[in-house]
């Protein structure tokens, strides 16, 4: 199948077709055939993105709030997984199908101890998603409520809306266009580093919202007028992409306007069905260690924004 809708759709009923779909029964073993695997191509050719030169580095992690396994005296263990997996893989996990999977982990036994099972929980994840993906994926598991949280960005981004008047500017873009931002000189030439919570995308196959953060940092020599660019997150309100595409587009738009010397973009999205999704993607990999690097580290647990 080439079809993203088609591939993606694999576990959502069809309404309105005159069929009956059946009601899903969560399996009492590991079921790995329940993750769907979608080409990254199929997202990219449309911002004219090449597999073969990708214009970015970078990563995307995803934090897993419904894990739940047992012990072989039946005792159910519960847990959030942080998977992370690189921008250059063939494949991208379908979300749903993902929470289908690790909802089939739990009614399984895997040890005797909290410890044995949570080794072989990570082992038996990070095997099915490599095989599934095609690359080299990182995963943890946090049982433990004591934790400390770190940021999963470094916070030195300034909000846009703490310093513009929303109320004085126009908001008639609920589309995606390129041409809505305006270039303005980087008259001191310092690095332009913003954020904004008015992120909001459609999911690409049931269109229902996606919320989220969004993070740009670029060194330029122009850059765009923080109106304009405000502007342009919000005409993202009524497409509808997946997390990946929508922080990719925002990254190629950036890239292919402004050439700055060093570009940065992280949309972190609320979670939906147990799972929160976290495409960043930069220039070089200084940018990813200083910006997100605990974000990108699976053993680091993060804390939540304001909007997850």
């Amino acid at each position: 199948m080439n079809n993203i809708e088609e591939i993606a759709s694999v576990h959502l009923g069809k309404a309105g077709d005159g069929s009956v779909v059946k009601p899903y029964v969560t399996p009492d073993k590991v079921d790995p055939s329940l993750l769907v695997a979608i080409p990254r191509y199929l997202n990219r050719t449309h911002y004219n993105i090449e597999e073969s030169s990708l214009p970015f580095r970078g990563f995307d992690t995803w934090n897993c709030y419904e894990v739940s396994f047992l012990l072989d005296n039946g005792f159910p263990v519960s847990a959030v997984a942080k998977i992370t997996y690189p921008a250059n893989s063939k494949y991208i996990v379908e979300s749903k199908s993902l929470k289908l999977y690790l909802n089939s982990f739990n009614m399984d036994k895997f040890g005797t101890t909290v410890a044995e099972a949570k080794a072989n929980v990570t082992r038996q994840i990070l095997s099915d998603l490599c095989t599934v993906l095609e690359s080299e994926i990182q995963a943890c598991l946090f049982t433990n409520d004591g934790l400390a949280e770190h940021s999963p960005i470094d916070d030195v981004f300034m909000r846009i809306e703490n310093v513009v008047d929303v109320d004085k500017i126009e908001f008639p873009w609920y589309n995606e266009d390129p041409s809505i931002l305006q270039m303005v000189p980087n008259k001191n030439l310092i690095p332009f580093q913003v954020r904004s919570n008015s992120l909001r995308s459609n999911c690409r196959v049931t269109n229902q919202p996606d919320w989220g953060d969004v993070f740009i940092y670029m060194d330029s020599d122009f850059v765009p007028s923080l109106e304009s660019l405000l502007q342009y997150i919000v005409s993202m309100r009524k497409e509808n992409h997946f997390h990946e595409e929508i922080c990719e587009c925002i990254y190629k738009r950036l890239h292919d306007k402004f050439t700055p010397r060093e570009l940065f973009v992280a949309c972190l999205y609320t979670r939906r069905g147990g799972i929160d999704i976290n495409p960043v993607r930069a220039s070089n990999t200084n940018l990813l260690s200083k910006y997100a690097g605990n974000l990108m580290t699976p053993s680091i647990r993060v804390k939540k924004t304001m909007r997850q």
